[in-house]
């Protein structure tokens, strides 16, 4: 399938037109961001380590029930998908309090919460991200309700579906962001899942293996990503 013009690049990946009207070629890219874009840095073969990692994710969530954008593996860096519509809304499922809401909650990062927490914010990097709920949604139009209703049921399957998954490579999932988008009139999983969109602990250290020891200035970042996807292999 042939690799055409570029549509569209992000923080993370660059999204190309194919031949096939129907399907997307992703390349994904070393670069890293955090804070909305205000820190930026290189993190060595960080997109070998989400294309690899989110193509396993989404194989494997694909077999239990959850339709993904996914389409083939290409190559280290590069991969085939579906040609969604994304839906402007970030999808955040939190297990432990960390980041973001131990601030606003004035919650200990580390604390295993009593029900899983799902939160919703508008894909908008000129308005920071910001939180709505469904609500929101509804009143300015970025999903239908039935949209909202699939979303949340795929959301909270594939928290459980993950959460089992990592817990059998000794690591802990905290929270995750995820993003879908329409495909044939019906909503799927799209994006990607990987050290950048999740938060994951080592199960016996808790040491971080994620984003946030980039974000946080803590090293090791190539290292923890390579040992996720490592343990995930």
């Amino acid at each position: 399938m042939e690799k055409m013009e570029m549509l569209y690049e992000g923080k993370a990946k660059k999204v190309f037109k194919t031949d096939d009207k129907d399907v997307y070629h992703i390349v994904y890219k070393d670069d890293a961001t955090a804070f909305n874009g205000v820190k930026k840095g290189t993190i060595s073969d960080k997109g070998a380590v989400n294309n690899q990692m989110s193509a396993i994710l989404f194989e494997m969530l694909e077999e239990k029930g959850v339709p993904t954008h996914f389409v083939k593996l290409l190559n280290e860096r590069e991969m085939l998908v579906k040609a969604v519509e994304i839906l402007p809304l970030e999808v955040i499922v939190r297990n432990i309090a960390a980041g973001s809401l131990a601030k606003r909650l004035g919650l200990e990062e580390g604390v295993v919460m009593e029900e899983t927490v799902l939160e919703f914010c508008y894909k908008n990097d000129d308005l920071g991200d910001p939180m709505i709920n469904d609500y929101h949604i509804a009143a300015i139009k970025l999903a239908t309700k039935e949209q909202v209703e699939v979303v949340k049921k795929y959301a909270f399957m594939i928290n459980e579906v993950l959460v089992d998954f990592f817990k059998e490579r000794k690591i802990k999932l905290v929270d995750f962001k995820i993003e879908f988008g329409v495909y044939e009139g019906k909503v799927i999983l799209a994006d990607e899942i990987s050290p950048d969109t999740c938060r994951l602990w080592d199960a016996e250290s808790n040491k971080k293996l994620d984003k946030d020891r980039f974000r946080r200035d803590l090293g090791d970042v190539e290292d923890a990503y390579q040992e996720v996807l490592k343990r995930l292999k």
